[in-house]
C-alpha cells in the first residue's frame, strides 16, 4: 500500500494544480475515528473566482472526495452540477479516479451530459451537467474540476449569445453567498476571489468562524476564506432554514441596500414595467367603483389580482428576474410568476392613483445586512396617505382575507423606491388575527353515541385553511370534504347537516363560519359502570389548522431557532351533556395557566348538572421562534395537548347499589 501511495504522490506532483495535498488529507481521515462512520468525506472543496471589471466571474470549482463504503460509492457514481444557461456556462475540465489499489483512471469529460434540471413550479431552463464516474470502491478518491463563467444567481434574462449574458444585472458588481456546510464531512474548504484593485468588496462570515485574508497581487485584490474539519451540520425538526443557522459567507461589492433599492427602481421604471394600459384601466375603474377609502381600494385591487392572475412559472423571454414584465403582457396573459403578479398589482394601483413599487424578499430564510442578493420572491409596496409604505403580496393571498400573508411575517424585504430604502422586515402578526374557534354542544348517550353540533369560525391564515375546500375545490365535493373532517374523528361518524351561513366562497364579506350537525355511534368506550371518551374538539378535528401539532414537543431542548406556519390563536369551547347518574372523575389538570412572551395557555374542565364544560385558549405569538423560546412554546402546546386526554365518567347509582367504594 505504501508503494501505491508513492506512485500517486509522484503523479500528483505533475498533474494536480489544486489538490496536491489530498493524499495527506486522506491519511488524516483514515487515522481519525470521527470520520469512520460517514459514507464519504470531502478532502478538499476549493473555488477560485476571477472577477472582471463588468462584474462577470470565472469560477474554478475543484473537489476531491474519499469513498468510504458502498453507500458513498453509490452517492458519487455520477457528478452533477447545476447552472443556468441564461446567465452562466459550465463544463468539466477534468475528472480522475484514484483507486485504492493504486490504479489511476482519467475519465473522458467529453462524455459529460447536459440535461434539463428537475424543476417544480418555475421552469426557466435551469440545467445540469452530469458526468458518470461509474463503479467506485471503498478507499477510492474522486477528483474533478469544473469551469464556470457568469454569475451565481439567475436574475435577469438576456438571450444574446455573447458574453453580455454573463454580466450581472447590476453591472460591475459582484456578489456571492457561499454555504460552508455539507451533508458529509469536509476536511478543508477554500473560497478565493480575485477582484480588480479599484473595486471594494464587503463580506461577513455568519454563524461560525473561518480563516480569512485580503492581500494585493499586482493590480488585483485577493480575498481568501478557509475553514477546516467541517462536520455535517446537525438538524432539528422544524428548524429554520440552514442559511439562518449554519456557517455561510456573504460578500458583495454593492455598498449598501439603498444602492440596490435605487437600482431596482430605475431598472423597472426605465423598462416601462408599469405603464398604463387602456383595457387595464377599464378593469381598475370597475374594481374600485363604489370604494371610498384608500384601504378599501387597495384591498379590492389586491384581491382581484391575487384571485385572477394564475401562477405559471414558464420563461417569457426578456424580463425574468429583476426586470418585471410590462402591464400589457401581464394583463393579456393573466399568468406568470410572483413578479408578474406583483407587477400587475403595481400597475393597477398606479392606475387607481396610488404610488406603488416592486419589492424583493426572501421567502424561507433571513436576509443579512451584506447586500448579497439573497432574494427569491417579488412583492409590492404601496404608499399610504400618511406617507408610509405598506407591503402587499398578491401571490400568497389568493382567496385569503389578508393583503400580506402572515405566513411571511418576520420576513425581510427591500422596496425598490425612488428615494432608496434600507432592508426592512415584516412585523409579527398578533395571534388574534388568525383565530380558530370551535364551539361544541353535544350529548353522550348511554350506548356510547355522541350527537349534537359544533360551529367553526376562523380568521386570517386559519380562515384560509378552513375555507380552502370552497375556494379551490368543486362545489360538488364540499359536503364530502366536510364529512372527511368528521371521519378523521371516527370512521362511523355521520354528517347530518351543514349550515354555511353564507356563500363560503365570499371570503371578503367576513370570517368563515360553518355549523355541523352530526352523530357518531360507538364514540365512547363502554364499561359496566364507566364510560371513557375523548373530547370532540381535541379528537383530530381540523388538525390541518393546528400546524403546531406537527412540531415534536417531546424534544426537551433546542440548539437552533424553529418555526411554525403562522402565529395562531386557538379557542375551544365544548359542552357535553352526559347521562343522569354519571359523574366526571377528576383529572390532574382540571385547571391550567401558562403565560409567557412567546405563548399563553389557559384551560379549565368543570362538571355541573350532568354537563362537562371544557374551555381552552392557546395563543402562539410568532411564526419564527428563537431557540430560547422553546421551553415556553413547548409547555403551552403540551398543556393544550393534555386537555385532549380521555375523560372518564362513572355511574354512581350502579356503584351505590353494588356498595362499591370509588
Amino acid at each position: 500500500m505504501k508503494f501505491h501511495y508513492i506512485i500517486l504522490a509522484l503523479f500528483l506532483s505533475t498533474y494536480v494544480s489544486y489538490g496536491q495535498d489530498w493524499l495527506v488529507q486522506k491519511r488524516i481521515v483514515e487515522k481519525q475515528k470521527v470520520y469512520a462512520s460517514h459514507n464519504c468525506v470531502t478532502l478538499a472543496d476549493s473555488t477560485n473566482v476571477t472577477v472582471q471589471p463588468n462584474g462577470s466571474g470565472s469560477f474554478s470549482i475543484y473537489k476531491t472526495i474519499l469513498i468510504q463504503n458502498r453507500e458513498g460509492a453509490l452517492k458519487n457514481r455520477v457528478i452533477i452540477y447545476d447552472y443556468d444557461p441564461l446567465t452562466a456556462f459550465a463544463s468539466f475540465s477534468y475528472a480522475t479516479i484514484y483507486r485504492a489499489n493504486g490504479d489511476i483512471i482519467n475519465l473522458d469529460v467529453t462524455q459529460a451530459k447536459d440535461y434539463v434540471a428537475p424543476a417544480r413550479a418555475i421552469y426557466w431552463g435551469a440545467r445540469q451537467i452530469m458526468l458518470e464516474v461509474g463503479r467506485l470502491y471503498p478507499g477510492d478518491v474522486v477528483e474533478y474540476k469544473i469551469e464556470k463563467k457568469g454569475f451565481t444567481y439567475a436574475l435577469l434574462t438576456s438571450m444574446d449569445e455573447n458574453d453580455e449574458r454573463f454580466i450581472p444585472p447590476m453591472r460591475g458588481h459582484f456578489y456571492d453567498i457561499v454555504p460552508f456546510w455539507n451533508d458529509e464531512p469536509t476536511v478543508k474548504k477554500i473560497y478565493r476571489v480575485s477582484m480588480p484593485a479599484e473595486k471594494d468588496m464587503q463580506f461577513e462570515f455568519y454563524q461560525g468562524e473561518c480563516s480569512s485574508s485580503v492581500r494585493m497581487e499586482g493590480d488585483r485584490k485577493i480575498y481568501s476564506f478557509k475553514k477546516e474539519n467541517i462536520m455535517p451540520f446537525p438538524k432539528e425538526p422544524n428548524m429554520v432554514d440552514l442559511f439562518d443557522v449554519a456557517p455561510k459567507l456573504m460578500m458583495s461589492s454593492t455598498p449598501k441596500w439603498e444602492d440596490k433599492s435605487l437600482w431596482f427602481n430605475k431598472t423597472n421604471e426605465d423598462y416601462g414595467s408599469f405603464e398604463a394600459l387602456p383595457e387595464a384601466q377599464k378593469k381598475v375603474d370597475e374594481i374600485i367603483k363604489g370604494k371610498k377609502t384608500e384601504m378599501d381600494k387597495i384591498a379590492a385591487l389586491t384581491h382581484w389580482v391575487a384571485d385572477n392572475i394564475r401562477y405559471s412559472g414558464i420563461s417569457m423571454g426578456k424580463g425574468e428576474g429583476y426586470t418585471l414584465h410590462n402591464t400589457k403582457m401581464n394583463f393579456t396573459d393573466r399568468c406568470g410568476v410572483c413578479k408578474d403578479i406583483a407587477g400587475t398589482l403595481i400597475s393597477f394601483l398606479r392606475m387607481a392613483g396610488f404610488e406603488a413599487y416592486p419589492a424583493m424578499t426572501m421567502a424561507g430564510s433571513r436576509v443579512e445586512q451584506i447586500p448579497a442578493d439573497h432574494f427569491n420572491h417579488c412583492v409590492a409596496v404601496v404608499k399610504l396617505s400618511n406617507g408610509t409604505y405598506m407591503p402587499l403580496d398578491p401571490t400568497w393571498v389568493p382567496f385569503l382575507r389578508e393583503l400580506w400573508s402572515s405566513a411571511e411575517q418576520q420576513q425581510n424585504y427591500l422596496p425598490g423606491v425612488p428615494e432608496g430604502s434600507d432592508l426592512k422586515i415584516t412585523p409579527v402578526s398578533p395571534p388574534e388575527n388568525h383565530y380558530f374557534r370551535i364551539n361544541s354542544q353535544t350529548s353522550l348517550l348511554t350506548n356510547g353515541t355522541l350527537k349534537g353540533k359544533f360551529t367553526v369560525t376562523a380568521e386570517g391564515q386559519s380562515d384560509g385553511v378552513v375555507r380552502r375546500i370552497f375556494t379551490r375545490g368543486f362545489q360538488s365535493e364540499w359536503y364530502n370534504a366536510l364529512e372527511r373532517e368528521l371521519l378523521n374523528v371516527s370512521p362511523q361518524a355521520k354528517l347530518v347537516n351543514v349550515d354555511y351561513g353564507k356563500d363560503p366562497r365570499d371570503y371578503q364579506s367576513g370570517p368563515i363560519k360553518i355549523t355541523y350537525t352530526f352523530e357518531i355511534p360507538n364514540y365512547a368506550l363502554m364499561g359496566e359502570d364507566v364510560i371513557v371518551f375523548k373530547p370532540l374538539t381535541m379528537n383530530n378535528l381540523y388538525n390541518s389548522v393546528k400546524t403546531f401539532l406537527r412540531i415534536n414537543t417531546e424534544i426537551s431542548e433546542r440548539s437552533y431557532a424553529f418555526k411554525d406556519a403562522c402565529s395562531r390563536l386557538v379557542e375551544l369551547d365544548e359542552q357535553i351533556k352526559i347521562p343522569k347518574g354519571y359523574r366526571l372523575i377528576p383529572i390532574k389538570n382540571m385547571q391550567s395557566t401558562q403565560t409567557s412572551p412567546v405563548a399563553d395557555f389557559n384551560g379549565s374542565i368543570s362538571f355541573e348538572n350532568n354537563q362537562i364544560k371544557i374551555q381552552q385558549k392557546l395563543a402562539l405569538k410568532k411564526r419564527v421562534y428563537e431557540a430560547g423560546d422553546w421551553d415556553s412554546f413547548r409547555k403551552a402546546v403540551n398543556e393544550h395537548k393534555s386537555f385532549g386526554e380521555s375523560l372518564i365518567i362513572r355511574n354512581y347509582n350502579l356503584i351505590k347499589n353494588k356498595q362499591c367504594i370509588l
